[in-house]
């Protein structure tokens, strides 16, 4: 079982799964944006950029809230993937985009875990 205070809890479950969602979404965008004509690739990646450094700031500020390992590990993926998407490599940014995802459903997991055993899911 998972040692972790009702408040870390609940934090960790909000922002684990907001993050999880948000990133599905922009992993979704990465895939879209490799079908995009020509003429549009410009200003979807720079779109996608922002949307990516957005997330980016909520997962680091779960981390720093939290002190959870795991939402550091999906930032550090989050900033490989931007890399990619800078590159012009939207589609293997969505490999890192799903490091990301499980790394940020790791603390979800757990604080579910404990806000179950405790009556509160």
């Amino acid at each position: 079982m998972v040692s972790m205070d009702l408040p870390t809890a609940v934090n960790s479950f909000q922002f684990g799964e907001r993050a999880k969602s948000e990133l599905i979404v922009v992993s979704q965008l990465c895939v879209a944006l490799t079908g995009f004509p020509d003429t549009q690739k410009s200003g979807g990646k720079k779109m996608l950029l922002l949307l990516m450094e957005q997330v980016r700031t909520e997962v680091a500020f779960a981390e720093k809230s939290t002190g959870l390992a795991d939402f550091g590990k999906a930032v550090n993926a989050i900033n490989e993937a931007i890399s990619l998407v800078e590159g012009d490599r939207p589609e293997q940014a969505t490999e890192k985009l799903a490091q990301a995802i499980s790394a940020t459903t790791t603390p979800a997991q757990n604080a579910w875990q404990v806000l179950s055993l405790h009556g509160l899911l």
